[in-house]
């Protein structure tokens, strides 16, 4: 049996000041039916995260119904979806009993009956051929009780066994192990971080500022291949071949900008994981960064060359300079005039935010608004962590924590 592993979608996120992915998305899902027809995959996994927000946008949802019918033209016969902690698990499990009728298999969350996450897909020959331990992103109330004055530490090793405790009884339902003494082939996934991976700064602190790390060791046995979400860099855990992040198929911010992006192709043979391919997804934007001085930035924008890419790149520009920031932004005015922006726009969200708003937006404000960087600039902690400056130090590293719990629980 061939089977695809993808994740963190994130569709529907709006990038530096609002900007839509939506045809970057709309290149990549395009490029996935196209593969999993040529490559005859039967089952395709989906890791979490397949939205960006709870409440996606309208194109968001039809990029992923769409997606879905595409892919009854091809040979796919199940598609596996689970919650990620970017997902509602309300949006996602809404239409699930519809779309089982196409055999597209959701789990937003943990159900009320344990064994719901245990799924067996059948063969070309109708006959039971994976077992899919489809196992959601894991919220607090999933895997601790609160303890009322439990420590950091504490906090942590909950969570970690709490984990760990959930995939040692997925391993243990009955169908599970009795399937695998039978010779099929067992697949797990999962919307975590693991200890000793290589996050981004776009991944949302999940479980608590990332405490609850798990190990390949807390994976049991029995699972042949474990698919994971969250993390957007691929990478294997542990350094086991069988445990892997996918990764996301399009740069969600510009610290991915040097990430390999792909998919992985799974062939299972007499019970057990034969053959694992990463097959490279194609890029339809670049996000590139032009930082150093005046000078340097200058030439490479008027320098860069897009061939390739069917949408402009998208520029994070940073000068180091002893000017005057008025004088850096209106040097650097007169040569993003000279850019074509079918090819490349620039997002200067640094130091020159009179950049960005002129570059993309063409606006007439003043010079002083302009300068000011916008709230759309920060993430949630971001800006917690400057009211945090108002607030004794020592209690701030609690009260980041509480903030990151609170998040996490929205």
């Amino acid at each position: 049996m061939r089977v695809l592993h993808t994740a963190d979608w994130h569709l529907g996120q709006r990038f530096i000041q609002g900007h839509e992915r939506t045809e970057e998305h709309r290149h990549f899902l395009e490029w996935l039916v196209q593969t999993v027809r040529e490559q005859q995959v039967e089952v395709l996994v989906v890791a979490g995260d397949v939205f960006d927000t709870g409440s996606p946008s309208n194109q968001a949802l039809e990029l992923y119904y769409s997606f879905l019918l595409s892919l009854r033209q091809t040979n796919c016969r199940d598609v596996v979806i689970v919650g990620g902690n970017h997902d509602s698990p309300a949006t996602l499990n809404a239409p699930a009993r519809l779309l089982r009728h196409l055999r597209v298999h959701v789990v937003g969350c943990v159900p009320e009956c344990f064994e719901e996450q245990v799924l067996v897909l059948d063969d070309a020959q109708g006959k039971p051929g994976l077992v899919v331990c489809a196992v959601p992103f894991l919220r607090d109330r999933d895997v601790r009780l609160s303890v009322p004055g439990e420590t950091a530490e504490q906090r942590e090793a909950r969570i970690k066994q709490g984990i760990a405790d959930h995939y040692a009884r997925v391993a243990e339902v009955e169908t599970v192990w009795q399937l695998k003494d039978l010779g099929l082939p067992v697949l797990a996934t999962g919307h975590l971080y693991a200890a000793g991976a290589s996050p981004s700064d776009s991944e949302r602190t999940i479980h608590v500022g990332n405490l609850g790390q798990v190990t390949a060791d807390h994976f049991p046995a029995v699972f042949d291949y474990v698919a994971l979400g969250h993390l957007h860099r691929p990478q294997r855990v542990g350094g086991r071949e069988h445990i892997r992040y996918s990764g996301s198929p399009i740069p969600l911010s510009f610290s991915e900008i040097d990430h390999s992006k792909e998919v992985l192709l799974l062939e299972f043979q007499a019970g057990r994981l034969t053959e694992l391919h990463s097959l490279p997804v194609p890029g339809a934007r670049r996000l590139v960064r032009f930082h150093g001085t005046l000078e340097e930035v200058s030439q490479g924008l008027l320098a860069y060359d897009n061939t390739g890419y069917p949408l402009p790149a998208w520029a994070d520009v940073q000068v180091h300079s002893e000017l005057t920031q008025l004088e850096v932004a209106e040097a650097l005015l007169k040569i993003i005039e000279e850019l074509d922006r079918r090819q490349l726009e620039v997002l200067a969200r640094r130091h020159f935010r009179l950049v960005k708003l002129r570059a993309l937006a063409d606006t007439d404000e003043t010079e002083e608004t302009l300068l000011t960087r916008s709230l759309h600039d920060f993430t949630e902690r971001e800006v917690f962590e400057q009211r945090l400056d108002a607030e004794p130090e020592a209690s701030r590293a609690e009260l980041l924590r509480t903030f990151d719990e609170l998040l996490e629980r929205m």
